[in-house]
C-alpha cells in the first residue's frame, strides 16, 4: 500500500487525479495540499474539499502558497479549467475545513511522521514543496519518492514553447525541487501527451460510476472543448492522472536518469533542460509509457467509485 499526499490545485485533470487515487486499492491517500495554478488557492483548497466530500473520503487538507517564490503571481487558467476549476460546474461550498498548519509545514510533519513511507505527488506547480525543502533540511531524507507532474525535455511546452505550465508559474520553487537531491520523477509532456481520454470515454465512466465519474464527464465537455480550440480534437491528455499512476505502476513508465535544472529567466523561463553532469542528482525523467495500459487502468479504478 502507498502512502500519498497529492499537492494539487483542482482543476480539472486534478479532479480526475483525485478520484482515481481514492478509487485505486493500492493508494492510501493521506492528505491534499494545495496550491495556485488553475485556480486561485483560495479556490483550490474549496474545490480539493469538495472532491474528498464527493467520494466520502476523510482526508486532511492543507492550504498552500498563494504566489510564486519569487515572481508576481499568475492569472489562473480560466480558459482551460472554468472561473471556478470545474468547467461548467458551478461553485459549492464544502462542509469541512482546512487544517490549521500551512501546507508546506503540514508536508514537513507528514514526511517525519511516515519517514521512508510517503510518496508526494505534486501536479501544480512546486512551490510548497520547494519551502518544505527551505524549512526543513531533513525534509527530502524523510520522503520515499517525489513523483512531479510536470515539465518536458523533448517535446516542448505547453503554456510557451519551451515551458509546461506547472513549471512555470513557479521555475524558481521548480529549481529547488530538482536540485533538492529527492528521489524525484518527473512525469513531464513527454508522455502525458501520449495518454488521451475521448469524449466516448468519460461517457463510459458515467455510465460505470454514476454519481463520480458522472461529475467528471460533466467537467470534461469544458475541457475537451478547450482542447479543440488548440486544434487538438481527438481528446484531452490524462495529465495529473499520469503522475499519480507512476507513483503506484512505474514499471508503465521508461525513464531516462540525468541531472535537471530549471530555466529562470526570459522566453525559455519554465524550460526544464539537462543540466551540467555532476552538477546535481539524477531525475527519474519519463521519456515513454505504455499509453493504453495506463489509460485502462484510469477507467478501471474510476469504475470501482459510486
Amino acid at each position: 500500500m502507498i502512502k500519498l499526499i497529492i499537492d494539487t490545485d483542482p482543476g480539472i485533470d486534478d479532479a480526475m487525479a483525485i478520484f482515481y487515487a481514492a478509487a485505486a486499492p493500492e493508494i492510501s491517500l493521506l492528505g491534499l495540499t494545495t496550491v495556485f495554478g488553475n485556480v486561485t488557492t483560495q479556490i483550490a483548497t474549496r474545490n480539493a474539499l469538495r472532491l474528498l466530500e464527493a467520494a466520502d473520503l476523510q482526508v486532511p487538507v492543507a492550504h498552500g502558497a498563494e504566489a510564486p517564490l519569487s515572481l508576481p503571481p499568475f492569472s489562473p487558467s480560466a480558459q482551460v479549467h472554468g472561473d471556478e476549476g470545474f468547467g461548467d460546474i458551478p461553485a459549492q461550498q464544502p462542509i469541512g475545513a482546512p487544517v490549521a498548519e500551512e501546507a508546506a509545514d503540514f508536508l514537513i510533519r507528514m514526511a517525519r511522521e511516515h519517514r521512508g513511507e510517503l510518496v508526494l505527488c505534486p501536479i501544480g506547480p512546486l512551490t510548497n514543496i520547494a519551502l518544505a525543502i527551505q524549512r526543513d533540511p531533513e525534509f527530502v531524507k524523510n520522503l520515499k519518492r517525489i513523483v512531479i507532474m510536470g515539465g518536458s525535455l523533448e517535446e516542448g511546452g505547453n503554456i510557451t514553447p519551451h515551458a509546461e505550465a506547472n513549471i512555470y508559474h513557479d521555475p524558481h520553487a521548480a529549481d529547488v525541487v530538482f536540485a533538492s537531491g529527492a528521489d524525484l520523477v518527473m512525469v513531464g509532456l513527454d508522455v502525458t501527451h501520449q495518454i488521451l481520454c475521448t469524449a466516448a470515454d468519460f461517457r463510459s465512466i458515467a455510465a460505470r460510476s454514476p454519481a463520480l465519474g458522472g461529475m467528471l464527464q460533466k467537467m470534461s465537455e469544458f475541457y475537451l472543448k478547450f482542447y479543440e480550440t488548440v486544434g487538438k480534437f481527438d481528446g484531452c491528455s490524462l495529465h495529473d492522472p499520469a503522475a499519480v499512476i507512476a507513483c503506484s505502476h512505474p514499471t508503465l513508465f521508461e525513464v531516462k536518469k540525468l541531472p535537471v535544472r530549471v530555466s529562470c529567466t526570459g522566453e525559455t523561463s519554465g524550460a526544464t533542460v539537462e543540466a551540467d553532469k555532476g552538477s546535481r542528482a539524477a531525475t527519474s525523467v519519463c521519456l515513454n509509457v505504455d499509453a493504453q495500459a495506463v489509460k485502462t487502468l484510469f477507467l478501471e479504478r474510476l469504475a470501482l467509485l459510486p
